[in-house]
Protein backbone atom coordinates (compact mmCIF):
# COMPACT_ATOMS: atom_id res chain seq x y z
CA UNK A 1 0.00 0.00 0.00
CA UNK A 2 1.29 3.47 -0.92
CA UNK A 3 1.47 5.56 2.26
CA UNK A 4 -0.28 8.89 2.55
CA UNK A 5 1.39 11.76 4.38
CA UNK A 6 0.40 11.79 8.05
CA UNK A 7 -1.34 14.44 10.08
CA UNK A 8 1.39 14.41 12.73
CA UNK A 9 3.39 17.09 10.90
CA UNK A 10 0.89 19.91 11.60
CA UNK A 11 -0.13 20.02 7.95
CA UNK A 12 -3.41 18.67 6.57
CA UNK A 13 -3.19 15.70 4.24
CA UNK A 14 -6.36 16.52 2.28
CA UNK A 15 -7.27 20.01 1.01
CA UNK A 16 -10.48 20.40 -1.00
CA UNK A 17 -9.88 22.78 -3.92
CA UNK A 18 -12.78 24.94 -5.10
CA UNK A 19 -13.24 27.49 -7.88
CA UNK A 20 -15.73 30.33 -7.53
CA UNK A 21 -17.16 32.90 -9.92
CA UNK A 22 -16.58 35.44 -7.11
CA UNK A 23 -13.72 34.03 -5.03
CA UNK A 24 -13.39 37.20 -2.94
CA UNK A 25 -17.04 36.92 -1.87
CA UNK A 26 -16.47 33.21 -1.11
CA UNK A 27 -13.47 34.05 1.09
CA UNK A 28 -15.56 36.67 2.88
CA UNK A 29 -18.38 34.19 3.52
CA UNK A 30 -16.09 31.33 4.53
CA UNK A 31 -14.19 33.52 7.00
CA UNK A 32 -17.06 35.60 8.31
CA UNK A 33 -19.99 33.18 8.24
CA UNK A 34 -18.23 29.85 8.68
CA UNK A 35 -15.26 30.79 10.86
CA UNK A 36 -12.39 29.90 8.52
CA UNK A 37 -9.12 31.79 8.98
CA UNK A 38 -7.40 33.30 5.95
CA UNK A 39 -3.91 31.80 5.72
CA UNK A 40 -2.93 33.27 2.34
CA UNK A 41 -4.47 34.92 -0.72
CA UNK A 42 -2.58 35.47 -3.98
CA UNK A 43 -4.21 37.74 -6.54
CA UNK A 44 -3.52 38.14 -10.24
CA UNK A 45 -2.91 41.52 -11.83
CA UNK A 46 -6.62 41.67 -12.74
CA UNK A 47 -7.65 41.15 -9.10
CA UNK A 48 -8.73 37.55 -9.56
CA UNK A 49 -7.81 35.12 -6.80
CA UNK A 50 -5.09 32.90 -8.23
CA UNK A 51 -4.80 30.84 -5.04
CA UNK A 52 -6.06 31.14 -1.48
CA UNK A 53 -5.72 28.93 1.57
CA UNK A 54 -8.24 29.05 4.40
CA UNK A 55 -7.91 26.98 7.56
CA UNK A 56 -10.37 25.56 10.04
CA UNK A 57 -8.97 23.55 12.93
CA UNK A 58 -6.35 21.19 11.48
CA UNK A 59 -7.89 21.26 8.00
CA UNK A 60 -7.60 23.59 5.06
CA UNK A 61 -9.37 24.45 1.84
CA UNK A 62 -7.70 25.86 -1.27
CA UNK A 63 -9.69 28.07 -3.61
CA UNK A 64 -9.43 30.45 -6.53
CA UNK A 65 -11.32 32.34 -9.19
CA UNK A 66 -12.95 30.55 -12.11
CA UNK A 67 -11.51 31.51 -15.48
CA UNK A 68 -8.02 32.37 -14.19
CA UNK A 69 -6.33 29.90 -16.54
CA UNK A 70 -4.01 26.99 -15.90
CA UNK A 71 -4.39 23.21 -15.96
CA UNK A 72 -6.62 22.99 -12.87
CA UNK A 73 -9.00 25.72 -14.10
CA UNK A 74 -9.24 23.98 -17.50
CA UNK A 75 -9.82 20.56 -15.92
CA UNK A 76 -12.58 21.93 -13.65
CA UNK A 77 -14.62 23.43 -16.53
CA UNK A 78 -16.74 20.30 -17.00
CA UNK A 79 -15.94 18.59 -13.72
CA UNK A 80 -18.01 17.73 -10.71
CA UNK A 81 -18.67 20.28 -7.99
CA UNK A 82 -15.12 20.35 -6.58
CA UNK A 83 -11.58 19.16 -6.80
CA UNK A 84 -9.63 17.65 -3.93
CA UNK A 85 -5.89 17.97 -3.28
CA UNK A 86 -4.35 15.12 -1.32
CA UNK A 87 -0.84 15.24 0.11
CA UNK A 88 1.20 12.11 -0.59
CA UNK A 89 4.80 11.23 0.23
CA UNK A 90 5.73 9.60 -3.11
CA UNK A 91 3.94 11.24 -6.04
CA UNK A 92 5.48 8.99 -8.69
CA UNK A 93 4.54 5.76 -6.92
CA UNK A 94 1.04 7.10 -6.27
CA UNK A 95 0.72 8.06 -9.95
CA UNK A 96 1.87 4.59 -11.08
CA UNK A 97 -0.81 3.01 -8.89
CA UNK A 98 -3.49 5.30 -10.37
CA UNK A 99 -2.37 4.47 -13.92
CA UNK A 100 -2.30 0.75 -13.08
CA UNK A 101 -5.93 1.03 -11.97
CA UNK A 102 -7.05 2.84 -15.12
CA UNK A 103 -7.47 6.36 -13.73
CA UNK A 104 -7.78 9.15 -16.30
CA UNK A 105 -4.62 11.21 -15.84
CA UNK A 106 -5.00 14.90 -16.72
CA UNK A 107 -1.44 15.93 -15.83
CA UNK A 108 1.47 13.54 -15.17
CA UNK A 109 3.78 14.07 -12.19
CA UNK A 110 5.17 17.57 -12.61
CA UNK A 111 7.58 19.67 -10.55
CA UNK A 112 5.81 22.95 -9.77
CA UNK A 113 7.47 26.36 -9.39
CA UNK A 114 6.21 26.58 -5.78
CA UNK A 115 8.21 23.49 -4.78
CA UNK A 116 5.60 20.74 -5.03
CA UNK A 117 5.59 17.70 -7.26
CA UNK A 118 2.07 16.69 -8.20
CA UNK A 119 -0.23 15.10 -10.75
CA UNK A 120 -3.91 15.45 -11.60
CA UNK A 121 -6.57 12.83 -12.37
CA UNK A 122 -10.32 12.68 -12.98
CA UNK A 123 -12.51 10.20 -11.09
CA UNK A 124 -15.41 8.20 -12.56
CA UNK A 125 -17.89 10.99 -11.73
CA UNK A 126 -15.78 13.74 -13.24
CA UNK A 127 -14.32 15.18 -10.03
CA UNK A 128 -10.72 16.37 -10.19
CA UNK A 129 -8.15 14.91 -7.79
CA UNK A 130 -4.67 16.36 -7.40
CA UNK A 131 -1.99 14.45 -5.49
CA UNK A 132 1.23 16.12 -4.47
CA UNK A 133 3.89 16.93 -1.94
CA UNK A 134 2.75 20.47 -1.05
CA UNK A 135 0.93 20.98 2.25
CA UNK A 136 0.08 24.38 3.81
CA UNK A 137 1.75 25.03 7.15
CA UNK A 138 -0.94 25.58 9.76
CA UNK A 139 0.15 27.29 12.94
CA UNK A 140 -1.99 26.28 15.90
Amino acid sequence: MIGMAGMDSGRPSICPSLLYADAKAAIKQLTEAFGFTELSVYEGEDGSVMHAELVQGNGAVMLGSKGRGGRFDEAMKNAGPCGVYVVVDDVDAHHRRAVDHGAEILMPPTDQDYGSRDYMARDAEGNIWSFGTYAPEIQG
